[in-house]
């Protein structure tokens, strides 16, 4: 077989990496890729969103399977667009895609069907919006930009100054474009997150390990929300008892909601969780694999990931056998100094050689210039250990995070501590 692999963060490496292992494929493509992912697939200069661009290169190269990774070529409906020219591509359309791409359309759904979350209400308007915040008066508030926003769009408010700086941002200085024209408000969750992914093929859900993501920039969930500072798997809290709730009362829910909108969603399910007093909660979907979570899931992968591939687009989930590693997975990114703010790029990576077996580098924001791998992103690259246990994958990771330097490089020292 012959896969294209659309997208070019740390991700995309991973599922590079775990298509790599597959006895089907000889032959991988990644668009745009970055130097990481260059090792291992040929690379070509086209924008994850260019869709006429991605669907062109893929009829040239007679590619038999792509795999749209990142949120926005799927929510402007790539997957559809290589559906109606007969090619086979992994991944919710266009229609299924806006459980990320509409907040508004995600939560009135969980309204509609009886899926837990947190209490809300619209907005369109900034004045509206920030008066109920101050008749509501109650802090933190949640805020978030109803569409995509690179991982930041949402915005918890300590008080009612951090209330209006950041309406004012989402909805009057359009910090995140068209995604600010709407806002939803809603209330403060408190409680453990967790991740957890799942494989769907329109009518069976297939939830994969569990993991935890750390969203701070600084140690101890301190400073702005970033993309994703680091993560770890299995999930501390995750048990039988609590996978068993989130299936009766989530997973399939969620997924039946879906059919019974007349929607058909295949590929990747992202459930963002909380474990709360009441009971563990929806707090935001996204519509394909997290990032960096996969970076710590597709690891602990022992089936062909081509196979559940195929099985998603076929309709035919429910006869796969999907087995997992029981070692643990902690990923700690290291990102260029000043992210998710301002930070240069340009700086050559040192130590990369030196990491050890059993860790994987995976390149987020990289570009090879003569030989040398150089810093070209805000997130640069996410060192993933695995072991017997998390306190083993912690001490694993670190010791090789030690190992690579680059100028003004920033990363958590508390990753998988949660």
């Amino acid at each position: 077989m012959k896969v294209l692999v659309v997208g070019g963060g740390g991700r995309e490496h991973a599922i590079v990496k775990k298509i790599a292992e597959s006895s089907k494929v000889d032959k991988i493509y990644c668009a745009p890729g970055n130097a990481g992912i260059g090792e291992l697939a040929e690379l070509a200069d086209i924008k994850a969103t260019d869709i006429e661009g991605q669907l062109k290169f893929a009829k040239e190269h007679e590619i038999d399977l792509t795999v749209v990774a990142p949120d926005d070529p799927l929510v402007l409906g790539m997957v559809d667009a290589f559906s109606e020219a007969g090619l086979r591509a992994f991944g919710p359309n266009k229609e299924a895609a806006q459980m990320e791409g509409s907040k508004v359309f995600a939560k009135e759904l969980m309204k509609k069907y009886n899926i837990p979350t947190a209490k809300y209400e619209v907005f369109t308007d900034y004045e509206n919006a920030f008066g109920y915040i101050k008749e509501q008066n109650s802090y933190p508030a949640v805020i978030k930009a109803e569409g995509l926003a690179l991982g930041k769009g949402v915005i918890i408010a300590q008080n009612e100054q951090e209330a209006e700086d950041g309406l004012k941002e989402i909805m009057l200085d359009k910090v995140f474009g068209q995604s600010g024209n709407r806002v939803v408000i809603e209330e403060f969750l408190t409680g453990p997150e967790i991740s957890v992914l799942a494989f769907c093929d329109g009518k069976t859900v297939r939830p994969m390990v569990s993991a935890q993501d750390h969203k701070r920039a600084y140690d101890q969930d301190k400073g702005p929300n970033t993309g994703g500072m680091g993560t770890f798997s299995p999930s501390r809290i995750y048990d039988e008892k609590m996978a068993e709730e989130c299936m009766n009362h989530i997973f399939l829910p969620t997924i039946n909601a879906l059919r019974s909108e007349g929607i058909t969603y295949k590929g990747v399910l992202y459930f963002g969780l909380m474990s709360t007093k009441d009971g563990v909660k929806v707090i935001e979907y996204n519509a394909r694999f997290g990032d960096p979570e996969t970076q710590v899931v597709l690891p602990r992968l022992k089936t062909d990931l081509v196979d559940i591939f195929e099985s998603c687009i076929d309709g035919t989930l429910d006869e796969m056998d999907i087995k997992w590693s029981d070692d643990a997975a902690v990923c700690v990114v290291m990102a260029s100094g000043g992210y998710p703010k301002k930070y240069q790029t340009g700086y050559e990576i040192k130590g990369l050689n030196e990491v050890a077996g059993g860790i994987t580098v995976y390149h987020a924001g990289t570009k090879k210039e003569d030989g040398v791998f150089k810093t070209n992103g805000g997130r640069v690259l996410g060192v993933t250990a695995l072991g017997k246990d998390l306190d083993d994958a912690i001490k694993n990771a670190y010791r090789a995070v030690e190992k690579i330097t680059f100028t003004d490089a920033h990363y958590r020292k508390d990753i998988g501590i949660k």
